[in-house]
């Protein structure tokens, strides 16, 4: 038998909560094939505050309060998974591979957790780990009746010495990083006596009036339906400061004048993950898969607070000699001229890649992908960055995960964000910094032997980074 983790989180109650307003019945969300596909994984953000808000009984009342009049405006979220089969199938009792997803909007209310940590926050950071980060969520797969399922968590953990970590975990399936971030920024705007600056949207994603794009197809088409060999995987979170990004640019911009921070980061880390993990044969090709979020890059552009899936995922693929011999400018300059080279036609033509027809009316959706795996992924966050200041400005710009405030300019002084059941060869998240300006955090994860080999890597440590959750506790 596995030896038990001693963890320092001790979760000491669970509640449950509803909308302060009943939602009408019979109200239903059907989701988009993007959303199917997405079906494997799960969100995990936590936001660290340095102090807690929430110290008292009133406080903690106020808090139920708020979520209460939130989740009126969030139906999806108390909501509950139902399998429906399409309407010309279901009296004849199909098989559960022509089952499609819908939420039905019944108000079940989300489930709540407290938690002590035995440790500070400052204690937490500096020495916790990937491993001991998981504890701050709830990781749950989707069982196989989802009827009484809550697919949202939020666990709220005090720190000893008054520090706050409010955890967000739900099923990748009904929204993705920037739908899950929204949702806890709107709660902290109604705990403040503000109203919603990004209220949530839910109408479906538009589909093409195109065909689908065949290179897009063969790249889905290759993902695994089946499980990934798993091996044991660590995390590590480096915090680049904006002077030294600002340095870095500087030299890569003579080669590619129009690289971003995102382009220079993912050059470096991608061209030292395949040093510390060199293939048998030289002429090996190394796929990267990209993710980004389209919901301004297709036209009309979605709103920000549009509430589901809208990734993109694209792939890059370059051999290991032009890894390990190019510089760092050439080959962020590759990666830059990649993401531009992504047309909105590709971006809208995702769906049908997920979707086949049946007929005239009836849809079928795939299985769910290995979407976050098994070449190496990048995860860009970079869009919740909110505009402002000159052009290559380095004064502090805000950023929606930063804007999180449940008390007045009192922003998280650390945001994190994991997927679940990420397989395969690892997972890259570039995100803002709480510095701002081109500053950046960076989280990687790894096979354990690979993480360990990175944190000592020179051309990391280059660049001046912050450890966080080193994991030496």
């Amino acid at each position: 038998m596995a030896e038990k983790k001693n963890s320092l989180v001790n979760v000491h109650s669970k509640l449950t909560v509803v909308s302060s307003r009943p939602i009408g019945p019979g109200k239903t969300h059907q989701l988009s094939p993007l959303d199917h596909a997405m079906g494997r994984h799960s969100i995990h953000i936590v936001f660290y505050y340095r102090t807690n808000p929430f110290l008292d009984s009133s406080d903690l009342n106020s808090l139920r309060l708020s979520l209460s009049e939130l989740l009126c405006s969030y139906p999806l979220v108390t909501g509950r998974l139902a399998a429906q089969q399409p309407a010309e199938e279901s009296h004849g009792g199909g098989g559960g591979g022509d089952n499609y997803w819908v939420v039905k909007c019944n108000d079940a209310g989300v489930r709540m957790l407290w938690a002590k940590v035995g440790a500070t926050l400052d204690e937490w950071l500096g020495f916790g780990s990937g491993s001991d980060e998981r504890d701050l969520t709830v990781w749950e797969d989707m069982p196989d009746d989802p009827s009484i399922w809550s697919p949202f968590c939020i666990q709220i953990s005090d720190f000893e010495g008054g520090g706050l970590a409010i955890g967000l975990s739900c099923s990748h399936m009904h929204a993705d990083q920037t739908s899950a971030t929204l949702l806890v920024k709107s709660w902290a705007e109604l705990q403040r006596g503000e109203p919603i600056s990004q209220p949530p949207v839910f109408h479906q994603f538009p589909t093409p009036d195109s065909k689908t794009n065949t290179m897009l197809s063969k790249f889905y088409a290759s993902k695994p339906k089946d499980r990934v060999p798993k091996q044991q995987m660590a995390t590590a979170t480096f915090r680049f400061p904006d002077a030294k990004m600002k340095q870095c640019l500087s030299e890569i911009h003579m080669e590619c004048p129009d690289a971003t921070p995102f382009d220079a980061l993912l050059a470096l880390f991608w061209t030292r993950v395949v040093r510390l993990n060199p293939p048998v044969e030289q002429n090996h090709s190394h796929y990267l898969t990209i993710c980004r979020d389209s919901r301004k890059l297709i036209h009309p552009p979605l709103p920000i607070g549009y509430f589901g899936n809208a990734l993109h995922f694209s792939r890059l693929l370059l051999d290991t000699e032009a890894l390990q011999s190019w510089g760092l400018e050439r080959v962020a300059g590759i990666v830059h001229n990649h993401v531009a080279s992504v047309e909105e036609e590709e971006m809208c033509s995702v769906m049908d890649c997920f979707k086949r027809e049946k007929g005239e009316e009836l849809e079928r959706y795939e299985q769910p992908f290995v979407m976050y795996g098994p070449e190496l992924t990048c995860v860009s966050l970079e869009h919740m960055i909110i505009p402002g200041g000159p052009k290559g400005s380095t004064t502090t710009c805000d950023s929606l995960m930063y804007e999180a405030m449940f008390r007045k300019d009192e922003k998280p002084v650390h945001v994190s964000y994991h997927v679940g059941n990420v397989e395969g060869e690892g997972l890259i998240t570039v995100m803002p910094s709480p510095e701002g300006g081109l500053g950046r955090t960076v989280t990687v994860t790894l096979p354990v032997d690979q993480i360990a080999k990175l944190c000592e890597d020179e051309a990391v440590l280059d660049l001046d980074p912050t450890m966080l959750m080193s994991g030496k506790r």
